[in-house]
């Protein structure tokens, strides 16, 4: 097993995802001209550097799912494999809707993808940062939804099979706290964890420039995960810019694990530079990274801070 890669791995990828299934990894992730989805596979970390994307769909010509489609999750889900993402329409940036894609085939590379279409939502409003999750022998949905008046709170619900709720969306965080309010009131791009006897739920805040950072939400497991008051959030935020290695709006993450499963590994898009001119959307270069991480004497993540380019080891 490779215990090295380079950081960034995958250069001008955003919003990045690895899984690891059946000893393999995948990744998928935003493409810069967010008019795709494409996945690669390889059996390690540092080699999904070198891997050949397959692109798996691509944007419809007009009407909905036409333009900026945005932080695909690739996920198995009993035995099959689905698609979650994020498109708008051309003209209207935020019209962002959510959508799930399904391979009819075992192999995501060589299968047919067919749209399974739009999850929908009660609320009107852009929805983005679909990631589904089983707990307690119940499938979950978290994800970002845009709330009256501006602010993009993190819902869950419960799912009646991958592309459809089943229980009404609760808002189990808003933006809220002065750091995630930099630029934008933003809490978006969930990622769960499950450890030590409680469900985590890593998300984004503020801005996507140098003030973009990770904070965490976390409930007990045999909590009631669809009532609000079961959520509790860390009142800082849990990765941030590091100017001293060059590391500036870590965000957007993912979990997952060496092949063994006994290190974690903290997957996450940053930029290596502050100063952005323009759009930081149209900025290209938030690369992705990976980094391992610990937990503390209290059950809870250390994530620790951004690690400078280069080699990377556990």
């Amino acid at each position: 097993m490779s215990t090295t890669w380079n950081n960034p791995l995958i250069e001008q990828r955003a919003d990045p995802q690895i899984t690891l299934v059946d000893g393999r990894y995948w990744f998928t992730a935003s493409v810069p001209s967010f008019d795709a989805i494409e996945i690669r596979a390889a059996d390690s970390i540092a080699s999904l550097a070198t891997a050949t994307p397959k692109t798996i769909w691509t944007k419809h010509d007009s009407g909905p799912m036409s333009f900026h489609v945005w932080a695909p999750e690739l996920h198995r889900i009993d035995g099959r494999w689905f698609v979650y993402f994020a498109a708008s329409e051309r003209g209207d940036i935020w019209k962002l809707r959510m959508y799930v894609l399904e391979c009819l085939g075992d192999n995501p590379l060589t299968g047919e993808w067919i749209e399974r279409g739009q999850i929908a939502t009660p609320e009107e409003g852009f929805s983005l940062d679909a990631t589904p999750f089983e707990h307690g022998g119940r499938r979950f949905l978290c994800w970002a939804q845009k709330s009256p008046p501006t602010e993009s709170n993190l819902y869950i619900a419960e799912m009646a099979n991958p592309w459809t709720l089943k229980t009404e969306p609760v808002v189990i965080t808003r933006p809220e706290l002065a750091w995630e309010r930099i630029g934008f009131c933003v809490n978006e791009g969930p990622a769960v964890l499950k450890r030590n006897g409680r469900v985590f739920i890593a998300y984004s805040a503020a801005a996507t420039d140098a003030n973009y950072c990770m904070g965490l939400l976390w409930a007990d497991e045999h909590a009631d995960l669809l009532d609000a008051t079961s959520w509790h959030k860390s009142p800082t935020p849990v990765f941030t810019t590091d100017e001293s290695v060059s590391q500036f709006g870590p965000g957007h993450n993912s979990f997952t694990t060496t092949p063994d499963g006994q290190t974690d590994l903290l997957v996450y898009h940053a930029r290596n530079y502050r100063d952005i001119v323009g759009d930081p959307l149209n900025d290209p270069n938030r690369h992705t990274r990976v980094q391992a991480f610990g937990w503390r004497a209290d059950g809870f993540p250390d994530f620790g801070t951004p690690v400078a380019d280069g080699p990377c080891s556990l």
